[in-house]
Formats: structure tokens, C-alpha cells, sequence
């Protein structure tokens, strides 16, 4: 019979399995039929199950600070703001004007200094001060010199003025008076009538009806001569 062989097999099998805490070496000692085998491997893991409907725990701490984004497109510029006021220049102005104006007198002196260095010492007399560079030119250009070095041609108006400038021009000289207006009537060139002279003999005498200026000779004697001749030029100033 073919059951006969199986029985022990079977009542092994029942005894193990009715005794669920008793291990595999137990048995054997109780059942030679049973042989126990190695453990199995561990099975896929399994899907994730839902979340638990307990309380979170707590967050954790923040991460690390990431690396910084690109700079993004520049916005749209917003709308024009209100025209601000005025500011109050006008104490700047009157400062920068007056020293426009100061540059501009020490600009004059200073030209002016730098002509009359030109100029060889001259002489006082009285309230006068007499200069020249001893350049010879036409009445026109003394004239002109001298008013651009604030001055005049010079006039004796007495005889120690007439003395001084003799000895200033060693050598014949323009003096500011002419007949220009008048024939024969001779004027300051700043203006009136001569209060004093010291003509030479004979003269004026307008020779050739063309001598309108006057000259101071080498001894302090006066001339009438063309306006147009080139004599010393002497400058007068006050002292």
C-alpha cells in the first residue's frame, strides 16, 4: 500500500506544525524524516503606503543658501516725476561776477605795469611824473600810447615841469598841444588854452602851413612841426 510508506512523514509534518515555537533543529531531534532547509531571500520591496493619520513631526532645519540667479530682464522706467524748483544760485552769481570783475582790474594793472616798465626812469616834478621810452613816432602814436598807458602827452605848464621834461627826453620831444582846431590858437590836448610857453625865436611859425604840433628842443625851447614827423614820445602821470 502506498500510504503505509508516507505515515511517518505525515506525523512528523502534523507534530511540527502544531508546535509553532519549536525549531527546525528541536524537530529533528524528535522526527529524522524532517530535513531543514536555509533561510530565503528577502521579497521586492513593496509599494509605499498612505500616509499615517497621526501627528507631523516637527520641520527640520532649513537647507543651504543655493547659488544666486540670473540677473533678470530690466523693468519698464517708471513715469516722470515733477520739474523740482529752482535752486538759489543768485549769492554764487554775485560772488563769481565780483570776482570776474576783480581778475579783470589786476588783469588791467598788470598790463599796465608791464608798459610802464617799458619806460625808462622818468622824473617827478611837483605833482607830475614824467616817462619815456625815447621811441621816436608820429604825434598820433604818442598820443595813443599814452592814453593806453592811462597817461598824456606830456604838457610843461611852468618852467620846472618844462626843465623836467627837457631832461627826460634828451632829445627832442612831442609836448600834448596843438593848433589842429584852430590855426594859430594852440590848445592843450586835454583840453584850454596855453597859461605858459617858451617858444623859440621866430616861431610858430607854421612853416609850409602844415605845422600844427609842438616839439621841445634839445634846450628846452619850443617848435612847431609836422604832426606827421616822428619825435621822442613823453607821458605825463600824476604823481
Amino acid at each position: 500500500m502506498l500510504l503505509l510508506p508516507l505515515l511517518p512523514v505525515l506525523l512528523c509534518v502534523l507534530t511540527v506544525s502544531s508546535s509553532g515555537s519549536q525549531t527546525c533543529e528541536d524537530t529533528l531531534k524528535t522526527c529524522s524524516v524532517i530535513a531543514c532547509g536555509r533561510d530565503g531571500r528577502d521579497g521586492p520591496k513593496g509599494e509605499k503606503g498612505e500616509p499615517g493619520q497621526g501627528l507631523r513631526g516637527l520641520q527640520g532645519p532649513p537647507g543651504k543658501v543655493g547659488p544666486p540667479g540670473n540677473v533678470g530682464i530690466p523693468g519698464s522706467p517708471g513715469p516722470k516725476g515733477q520739474k523740482g524748483d529752482h535752486g538759489d544760485n543768485s549769492a554764487i552769481e554775485v560772488k563769481l561776477a565780483n570776482m570776474e570783475a576783480e581778475i579783470r582790474t589786476l588783469k588791467s594793472k598788470l598790463e599796465l605795469t608791464n608798459k610802464l616798465h617799458a619806460f625808462s626812469m622818468g622824473k617827478k616834478t611837483g605833482k607830475k611824473f614824467f616817462v619815456t621810452n625815447h621811441e621816436k613816432m608820429p604825434f598820433s602814436k604818442v598820443k595813443a600810447l599814452c592814453t593806453e598807458l592811462q597817461g598824456t602827452v606830456a604838457i610843461p605848464r611852468n618852467a620846472e615841469e618844462n626843465k623836467a621834461i627837457q631832461e627826460v627826453s634828451t632829445g627832442a620831444a612831442f609836448l600834448g598841444i596843438t593848433d589842429e582846431v584852430t590855426e594859430g590858437q594852440f590848445m592843450y590836448v586835454t583840453g584850454g588854452r596855453l597859461t605858459y610857453s617858451n617858444w623859440k625865436k621866430d616861431e610858430p611859425n607854421n612853416h609850409g602851413s602844415g605845422e600844427d604840433c609842438v616839439i621841445i628842443l634839445d634846450n628846452g625851447l619850443w617848435n612847431d612841426i609836422s604832426c606827421q614827423a616822428s619825435f621822442v614820445a613823453v607821458c605825463e602821470f600824476p604823481a
